[in-house]
């Protein structure tokens, strides 16, 4: 990519009310453009930092058996009130011209869309287990917008489901997703904890959740400084200072962000929409399902809170936008510009993807400011 060809650039000054950290940089380097609270426009950047992440998580998922699968955002009302779940705060809803009320809701999460799809598909235990993800717009009606990329109204989010015969195979596959959880987040340079929490609207037992630790963190936990054994504050009794229980370990107590969640879902969909399977016998019984989520812009923001420094953000190197940021400083020599050209095209020839700073009307100075505040992690010069 030529630097001549982005229509973006970076910005000297942003909005006062952008005081997060992810927000700043990620505004001030053109990686997102805030069209309204909660809601932000990826720019060209941007995306490629998504599409790398999503190229980790898609592998990942793939590993453990996930098919990928891309569903409505517009929800029928009839889904969620199946389930009793439309009308909640969470979502927001759609109105039809002339309707008195409201008819559809923008999708903020499709465990009854999916749920009901495979009640066509599933009669017997031959059809399970299966596993079914996308990554996709969501909507959540937030009433505190906030904090960049970490509390929006729309983002983009990987959610995958599963389906099971037993509780024994939804344990099974749990543990599997668990293990691809924390592949993904180290992949992407973040070191999180898996916190026993609440299930909220999506269930009615204990789920889990990834976290990372961060001052900036909306969430308290309490975590082992040995076994890494962590608890979401809203439900621990862990104290402080405290030992372990695990392994005898110190208790600690920080901020933390969540970057991704798993739900033993049980029956509760599948009983909504007779999703049942008949055993060897011929005895019925409803599918056991599983729902696990990964936010990804939460991640990226997430990112940006923890690698930078004074000048910009510092990706890590599996999700930077561009391996290579080459640079011409302030010489119009036709045999630099050739060398640079030619440098430009070997680069990509091998494999690497370049962001090449072409410009001619840029001092040289502005051209290292801007790299640093874009954080590719190879330059040259």
């Amino acid at each position: 990519m030529r630097f001549s060809n982005l229509f973006t650039q970076t910005l000297k000054d942003i909005s006062k009310d952008e005081t997060s950290t992810n927000a700043r940089l990620l505004t001030r380097g053109s990686f997102i453009y805030k069209n309204s609270a909660g809601v932000y426009t990826f720019l060209p950047l941007g995306w490629r930092v998504v599409e790398r992440v999503t190229a980790i998580i898609r592998e990942e998922m793939n590993k453990i058996g996930g098919v990928e699968l891309f569903m409505p955002a517009l929800v029928e009302r009839k889904y969620l009130d199946a389930t009793g779940r439309f009308g909640v705060d969470i979502g927001f809803d759609v109105y039809g011209k002339g309707d008195k009320k409201p008819i559809y809701a923008l999708g903020w999460t499709h465990e009854e869309v999916l749920t009901e799809i495979a009640s066509h598909y599933v009669s017997s235990y031959k059809d399970l287990p299966f596993a079914a993800y996308q990554i996709q717009t969501k909507f959540r009606n937030e009433p505190r917008a906030k904090s960049g990329l970490l509390r929006g109204r729309e983002f983009l989010m990987k959610d995958l489901y599963s389906f099971h015969k037993d509780e024994k195979d939804l344990q099974s596959y749990y543990d599997k997703v668990k293990k691809a959880y924390f592949n993904i987040f180290e992949r992407v340079g973040l070191k999180t904890y898996y916190t026993l929490a609440a299930g909220g609207d999506f269930t009615t037992g204990n789920t889990h959740e990834f976290q990372v630790l961060a001052d900036v963190g909306e969430d308290t936990i309490f975590y082992c400084n040995k076994c890494e054994y962590a608890e979401n504050a809203e439900i621990s009794k862990l104290k402080e200072g405290n030992k372990c229980s695990k392994c005898e370990g110190k208790l600690q107590k920080s901020n933390a962000i969540e970057v991704g969640n798993i739900f033993p879902l049980g029956t509760k969909y599948s009983e909504s929409f007779n999703l049942i399977y008949s055993d060897k016998k011929g005895k019925k019984y409803p599918v056991i399902m599983g729902s696990y989520g990964i936010g990804i812009g939460r991640l990226i923001g997430t990112v940006a809170e923890l690698y930078h420094d004074e000048e910009g953000i510092v990706w890590p190197d599996s999700i930077a936008p561009y391996d290579v940021h080459l640079m011409v400083l302030e010489n119009l020599e036709t045999r630099i510009k050739n060398q640079a050209e030619q440098l430009y095209q070997q680069l990509s020839d091998k494999g690497a993807s370049v962001l090449f700073d072409d410009r001619e009307d840029v001092s040289a100075g502005a051209k290292f400011a801007d790299a640093d505040l874009l954080g590719i992690p190879t330059r040259a010069v």
